[in-house]
């Protein structure tokens, strides 16, 4: 006995894709039904204690919506930028002796533009921290 959507077919037709949709549906009703039921079973006590924001059990202090400096997000940009220029490295470290001169002029040629970078970052002063 052989079910209709198990069968190998060479064409794409829609009936490839009907477990994909029976587990996409089976996946939404089992969440739908978990947050319903956990919503008329759960209990709905609300102290003061519950209602005031969690601070990892320290006191809390100030209003959190302060503003931050835009150094901090500055500094992370800047890192991640460059801490992905890192993994561009691998695929010449692993080919480097099929890319040959030619290779390594490339990567000069890229390390050149990113130091290129850093020192345009550095004259910005944007890794200054004193204002």
């Amino acid at each position: 006995m052989q079910f209709f959507f198990l069968q190998a077919t060479s064409s794409n037709n829609a009936a490839n894709y009907l477990p994909i949709g029976l587990q996409l549906i089976f996946a939404i009703g089992l969440i739908a039904t978990i947050m319903v039921i956990s919503n008329y079973i759960g209990p709905k006590r609300k102290t003061n204690d519950k209602l005031q924001n969690f601070e990892s059990g320290i006191d809390i202090k100030g209003n959190a919506r302060q503003p931050m400096a835009i150094k901090y997000f500055l500094v992370a940009i800047l890192f991640v930028l460059f801490d992905v220029e890192v993994i561009f490295f691998y695929p010449y470290a692993v080919n480097f002796r099929e890319l040959g001169w030619h290779g390594f002029e490339a990567v000069v040629l890229f390390v050149a533009l990113f130091v290129a970078g850093l020192v345009y970052i550095f004259k910005k002063g944007a890794l200054k921290w004193e204002e």
